[in-house]
C-alpha cells in the first residue's frame, strides 16, 4: 500500500463507548485501504463513536491532500455496522471526487488536442 509507507494521523475516539482493541485497529486499516484506493495521499482521518439512544453513531472524517474534508455519518445498532456504513458514505464522496478529477483531465486533454490540430495552440 502506498499509504502504509508513511505515518498517518488516524484517530479513533469514543464518547461513553468501550471500543476494545479490535475496532480501532480495523478502522485504521479500513481507512488506509479506502485512501489508497482513491487518491493515496491521506493527510489525516478521525473516527468518532457515540451512543445515540439505543444505537451507536459513527462519524468518519477523512482529509486527503489538498481536497476538502470528506465526512460520513451513520447510526446503527452495532458499532461495527455503524463504522462500515459511515466509511461507505465517505468512500462514495471520494469516488465521486476522483471521477470529477479524472473527467476534468480528459476534457482538458481533448480541448488541447483540438486546438493543436487547428494550429492555434
Amino acid at each position: 500500500m502506498k499509504t502504509g509507507e508513511t505515518n498517518h494521523n488516524i484517530t479513533v475516539q469514543s464518547s461513553n463507548v468501550g471500543l476494545g482493541e479490535a475496532l480501532p485497529q480495523r478502522a485504521r486499516e479500513a481507512i488506509l485501504k479506502v485512501a489508497d484506493k482513491y487518491f493515496g495521499h491521506l493527510s489525516s482521518a478521525a473516527v468518532h463513536f457515540s451512543r445515540d439512544g439505543h444505537s451507536y453513531r459513527c462519524t468518519v472524517d477523512i482529509h486527503m491532500g489538498a481536497l476538502k474534508h470528506v465526512i460520513g455519518e451513520a447510526s446503527e445498532a452495532d458499532c461495527h455496522k455503524a463504522f462500515d456504513h459511515a466509511l461507505d458514505r465517505a468512500a462514495k464522496q471520494l469516488r465521486r471526487m476522483k471521477r470529477e478529477v479524472r473527467d476534468d483531465k480528459r476534457h482538458r486533454g481533448t480541448e488541447a488536442q483540438h486546438w493543436a490540430a487547428m494550429g492555434n495552440f
